[in-house]
């Protein structure tokens, strides 16, 4: 989804992209994971989209692969992302999200070392240690009780001493060594701890792709299933395209190793049964919905991520997606894209 987006982006600005992909979503997924309809429609609507199907965990041919091109801008945002699926595909997730990475890091580093690299990391880095946080439960969702967490939490908050999922594990590991190939060899990589990252050309599933995938269940009428906190767990939603966004600005002043929480921020937040009510006022469909008490391992009750650095360090940049904009948006495209 970040991937076809930034294609899209810099296509239209007139330069040359190379993608590497290898449809490894259906292979975790199966066939809802599916995303040829993305490559077809990029290969359809690009100008100079040049398309790799190579994996990341094959290094000698990501290392081949470098040494015949030279970049300007790296945007790595291929992933392993699902929490439930780290624990029955252990290899897999690791092999992707944190061996991968350094194949991406070090050839980078041996071939266009003068390039921007961005990395794209997770919140699921900080584990389950924002559930510590002391925390009111209101009519729809859990919220901060206290102040200083009011605008969310920012990048100094602690990594360990948490459980984090083997997926949440793996993602740290390549978060702290894309740090180093910044401060340790001086590169310009930049980190970017997500939330919720959404958009249209998500082929969202049950295990990944909350919002996109809640509308697809309400535009289909399956049924949701909602996993612990009373479905009162909030997250904070940013389309793809702000994302993006905010990368080109990172690439016109890049820095040594920064790390940045990157999310829709509290205006963009909402729980879960918030989304729904959301949804089901803008389709007319009710959901069908049913309840588990058993949260999924390592899962966040409220995360919202504070922005103050990010706006800081790029004031150019701001959040064009409002949240009703991002499920307007889907509601009119998905049914013409399943």
């Amino acid at each position: 989804m970040v991937g076809s987006e930034a294609v899209c982006f810099f296509d239209k600005m007139g330069w040359e992209v190379f993608g590497i992909d290898n449809n490894m979503r259906k292979y975790l997924f199966g066939k809802t994971g599916d995303t040829s309809w993305v490559l077809k429609k990029l290969k359809e609507q690009t100008k100079k989209y040049f398309h790799f199907d190579m994996d990341i965990r094959k290094r000698d041919m990501i290392l081949e692969f470098f040494s015949k091109y030279r970049f300007d801008l790296i945007i790595h945002c291929a992933a392993q992302p699902s929490h439930d699926l780290a624990a029955r595909r252990v290899f897999d997730d690791f092999d992707i999200n944190a061996a991968g990475t350094i194949n991406l890091l070090e050839s980078f580093r041996i071939h266009s070392p003068k390039a921007v690299f961005i990395h794209v990391s997770t919140n699921k880095v900080y584990g389950d240690a924002p559930n510590r946080i002391k925390m009111v439960e209101l009519d729809t969702r859990w919220d901060y009780a206290e102040t200083i967490y009011h605008r969310g939490i920012g990048e100094d908050f602690p990594i360990d001493q948490s459980t984090h999922s083997l997926f949440g594990a793996s993602k740290l590991a390549a978060d702290i060594i894309a740090q180093e190939y910044g401060r340790y060899f001086g590169l310009m990589v930049g980190i970017f701890r997500c939330g919720c990252l959404t958009g249209t050309n998500h082929s969202a599933v049950e295990l990944h792709g909350f919002l996109n995938y809640l509308v697809r269940v309400a535009l289909s009428v399956q049924q949701y299933t909602i996993y612990g906190y009373k479905g009162k767990q909030v997250r904070d939603q940013i389309h793809s395209s702000d994302v993006v966004n905010l990368f080109y600005e990172f690439y016109k002043n890049p820095k040594c190793g920064d790390v940045y929480n990157l999310g829709g921020g509290r205006e963009n937040s909402a729980s879960v049964l918030e989304c729904i009510a959301l949804i089901e006022n803008i389709t007319g469909k009710k959901i069908n919905w049913n309840y588990s008490d058993a949260n999924r391992m390592g899962d966040h009750i409220c995360y919202i991520s504070n922005l103050d650095k990010i706006k800081k360090h790029f004031p150019k940049w701001k959040i064009n997606y409002k949240l009703i904009d991002i499920i307007n948006e889907m509601v009119s495209k998905i049914p013409e894209l399943s």
